[in-house]
């Protein structure tokens, strides 16, 4: 299919659709939206960046459109669920310009933000609503609003709910909604418990399929690096050198580790910001805003970043620590190449992160290419398959307690009665950018 004239959407948003430049549907987009305008139940799977949020949006939209009537005080016609609140406010926006001008009204409700607010804009009632399953749990629990006449369900980004544990305030949610209604799931990979939510949420669903789960887009050029843990940074450090002016996302492991390295850049000479799970809502839009709008160069982030997140900006993708969840590798790097564009994704791996490299090798049917270092020996024995994640990381913690532990200072007489060691002498630190790297080659100055 061409265009979107033949999809059988309303004529507002096919005039929308216009105006804001996307003129051809993408493959998941020609494949869902007739079966959904025709009111069936769908699963569907395509990975990242191919325009999921639309595929659910417009015929979503024409229904409520053709509906003709207001919702009901408190009442939510339709119900989107979204694991992050990165994603649930860029879909807030995606659906708001679909239906600029139509008779409807979108609401979104996400965490860290003021309940009260949130409460007051429903208690008119919502055409649409989007929302992180913990903060419609709070408004639910106050009241403040009803789901006794949701007529349809959208879960974005399913298997990531399930990743991070919604699996239960999913199904608590679903028990409030009519069992007459339609549901579409759409996710980028299938997990054994994504087949059994499917069979649980779904009456005599539409399975869409856009490409294979797991593959990465094909304008992404790949590579790994091997190289130490602490050695990563001076690393990085080089490789954003060599790319000046050209903006990159960075994905950290921990919230720590994402602050951290956001400091050590800006110290450098970059202008950085991060995102993760501790940082306010306010602190995140406003690092996401001066990214997209080219402010920042670098944007550390842990995977709260990693789905659903259009920011056509970034050229390059830098795991600075690989994902323990194999397939968030895939969405990862698909920040990057969105829209057709070509983009950069550079893997570091330190010898414990072996593991996690075969384990997404694995997931992706295909091998990374080696651009710098030398693979690492796998002394753990960490073939696909061999063992679990979760044994790697009792290894890992095993590891962690087994190293000596620091003497305990004498205390008393015996203290008095040990000899004083020297203190050893302070290594100075360097104040005209990062370390020098193996081989003593310093990474090329930042600024200047």
């Amino acid at each position: 299919m061409e265009n979107f004239d033949n999809l059988g959407l309303a004529p507002v948003l096919l005039e929308n659709l216009g105006k804001i430049g996307i003129t051809r549907p993408t493959p998941i987009q020609s494949k869902a939206i007739p079966h959904v305008v025709k009111g069936r139940d769908l699963l569907g799977l395509a990975q990242t960046g191919t325009g999921k949020t639309a595929a659910f949006g417009l015929p979503m939209l024409t229904r409520i459109i053709n509906y003709g009537k207001r919702p009901r005080p408190k009442t939510v016609r339709a119900l989107v669920l979204a694991p992050t609140r990165e994603l649930a406010n860029q879909i807030h926006e995606s659906l708001g310009q679909f239906a600029d001008g139509a008779p409807v009204s979108i609401q979104r409700v996400v965490g860290g933000a003021s309940l009260n607010k949130q409460e007051q804009g429903l208690a008119r009632g919502v055409d649409v609503l989007i929302a992180t399953p913990g903060r419609l749990l709070d408004l639910l629990d106050r009241r403040a609003l009803v789901l006794s006449e949701t007529s349809y369900l959208v879960l974005d980004e399913a298997d990531q709910m399930l990743d991070i544990g919604f699996i239960h305030a999913l199904r608590k949610i679903a028990k409030l909604i009519p069992a007459e209604r339609q549901t579409l799931l759409f996710s980028a990979t299938m997990p054994p418990l994504m087949e059994e939510l499917a069979s649980s949420y779904l009456t005599d669903p539409i399975r869409v399929e856009a490409s294979p789960a797991g593959k990465p887009v094909d304008k992404i050029e790949q590579g790994v690096h091997f190289t130490t843990q602490k050695e990563k940074a001076t690393l990085l450090a080089q490789y954003l050198g060599e790319h000046k002016g050209e903006h990159a996302l960075v994905f950290s492991r921990t919230k720590h580790g994402s602050d951290k390295l956001a400091k050590l850049l800006e110290n450098w000479g970059w202008s950085v910001g991060a995102i993760h799970g501790n940082k306010s809502q306010n602190q995140r839009e406003r690092a996401l805003a001066a990214f997209r709008a080219g402010e920042l160069e670098v944007l550390v982030a842990t995977d709260v970043a990693a789905r659903g997140l259009d920011i056509p900006l970034v050229e390059h993708v830098y795991n600075y620590d690989l994902p323990n969840v194999p397939e968030n590798y895939v969405h990862r790097i698909g920040r990057t190449a969105r829209a057709g564009r070509h983009g950069r994704a550079v893997a570091f791996c330190a010898p414990l992160e072996m593991g996690d490299l075969l384990e997404i090798e694995k997931a992706m049917k295909a091998k990374i290419p080696v651009i710098g270092g030398t693979p690492h020996e796998d002394p753990e024995g960490m073939r696909p398959g061999a063992r679990s994640r979760a044994s790697q990381q009792n290894r890992r913690d095993q590891q962690q307690k087994s190293r000596p532990k620091k003497k305990k200072k004498p205390t008393g007489e015996a203290q008095s009665a040990a000899p004083s060691a020297p203190k050893a002498a302070k290594p100075k630190r360097r104040r005209n950018g990062p370390p020098k790297a193996a081989g003593g080659n310093a990474p090329p100055k930042r600024r200047g």
